[in-house]
């Protein structure tokens, strides 16, 4: 597709917290990954968090009947399908984003011997605390899609978890293998529940903190600011529709992975 093409899908889709995060970090690198198509440099941290929900979602989907080593062996499987998927885009690994100082190689391998490990402690700690998983039309919550309107703004995503709180309200649950948390995530998942099924009461959120093994701290919808967070949504939509994307090089280019394909990029 042309790049005319590439930015005017972008123009009619819908909006997630994903691109509103980071389109409000730099909208040039949203331009350069969403229109451009700058190829990103892959990162294990991104295939060691999307194997762990897999393996999260294959054991709730189960009814929680799978072993802890069947769960294990889905993240095992998946990890390994990311990770030569990403082999084919970018072979050299030393190209790769990693967050440790050690060689590409060994933040591959720490990374698979993380989840693993997290991903059985996972297993444990629902068999242990027994989270009830709220069950709308008798499925599982679990990787729940929506789809809601913001200020005129259509938004689409999925929650990781959705369960019920000891009163029957219910709370949204965000799965984390990395420490980078977002409210503003949460609160958008409540508000876009509590639009598409009034009839339920959706008090909080959470997350699941992989590498610490327990909950946060609850955030209550309560505390949220619906017009600040609806104006964000909004202000988003419409500097893409603007085509306003000014770069914003600085400290987060170390951590861009589309810095490659950028003329901005700060180097210090």
């Amino acid at each position: 597709m042309t790049i005319e093409a590439n930015y005017q899908r972008w123009v009619e889709m819908p909006r997630s917290v994903s691109q509103v995060s980071e389109f409000e970090e730099c909208p040039y690198k949203s331009w350069l990954k969403r229109v451009e198509r700058i190829e990103p440099r892959p990162a294990g941290w991104s295939t060691h968090g999307t194997a762990f929900h897999s393996a999260a979602e294959a054991y709730e989907k189960s009814g929680r009947e799978l072993t802890a080593d069947q769960v294990v062996n889905v993240f095992q499987d998946e990890y390994t399908k990311g990770i030569n998927r990403d082999l084919g885009k970018v072979n050299d690994i030393d190209q790769w984003m990693r967050a440790n100082r050690g060689t590409a190689a060994d933040d591959l391998e720490e990374r698979y011997e993380k989840g693993v490990e997290q991903t059985r402690r996972y297993v444990e700690y629902v068999q242990d605390q027994a989270p009830v998983l709220w069950h709308p039309g008798g499925e599982p919550a679990v990787e729940m899609y929506f789809k809601a309107d913001f200020g005129g703004v259509k938004v689409r995503g999925y929650i990781d978890q959705v369960l019920l709180n000891k009163d029957k309200t219910l709370r949204v649950r965000d799965l984390k293998t990395g420490s980078t948390k977002s409210k503003f995530q949460l609160w958008v998942y409540g508000m876009a529940l509590n639009q598409l099924h009034p009839d339920e009461e959706v008090t909080n959120g959470d997350w699941y903190l992989a590498k610490e093994h327990r909950l946060s701290r609850p955030v209550k919808l309560a505390d949220a600011n619906e017009g600040e967070i609806t104006e964000r949504i909004v202000t988003m939509d419409q500097s893409v529709k603007a085509g306003d994307f000014p770069a914003k090089p600085g400290f987060g280019c170390r951590f861009c992975d589309v810095s490659h394909g950028c003329s901005f990029r700060s180097r210090s």
